[in-house]
């Protein structure tokens, strides 16, 4: 079965998801995260077949989310790196290591914390408003069309350019 692509839908969630929508794409990042660069440390760590992460490395080198690095001429070797874009991702691999944290860790609790270098704290992570630093929650957020999305696919209730969501 073919998988829909949503690269060009007018949503950035869809965007988001066409490109890291697959099981192994995030747990390749969170290795990268983890300071896992090599190919071979990639795939002992996650079990991968070697198709798939190969699959899996060059789309995010392609989307610029990780770099590719010679450090073996003989063999050709490489390694991969985060790029900006990629390391950006940290904070979605964190908000969903506390929701992981909070609704499926069994009795013994969370498998792996996140500790805060600067504080020394384990952490949380936590979604807030960029202007008022208030943790963001559905209730108080609202919808409206951006300026990306393309006049033509605005359907008819979203013709005032703002539409309500579940939070209202």
């Amino acid at each position: 079965m073919r998988r829909t692509p949503f690269a060009d839908w007018p949503c950035s969630i869809a965007r988001a998801v066409d490109l890291l929508g697959d099981w192994w794409t995030p747990l390749v990042l969170r290795e990268a995260f983890y300071g896992v660069r090599r190919f071979d440390d990639f795939q002992r760590s996650l079990g991968i077949g070697r198709n798939i992460l190969t699959q899996r490395l060059n789309r995010l080198v392609d989307e610029g989310m990780l770099e590719r690095r010679q450090y073996h001429d003989r063999p050709v070797r490489h390694e991969y790196v985060l790029t900006d874009k990629g390391r950006d991702f940290f904070p979605v691999l964190a908000a969903l290591v506390r929701w992981g944290d909070r609704w499926l860790a069994g009795e013994e609790g969370p498998p792996v914390v996140l500790q805060h270098r600067t504080c020394g704290h384990d952490l949380g992570a936590e979604v807030v408003c960029s202007q008022c630093r208030e943790p963001v929650r559905l209730r108080d957020v609202t919808t409206r069309l951006g300026p990306g999305y393309p006049a033509h696919r605005r359907p008819a209730a979203m013709a005032t350019g703002r539409f309500t969501g579940p939070g209202e």
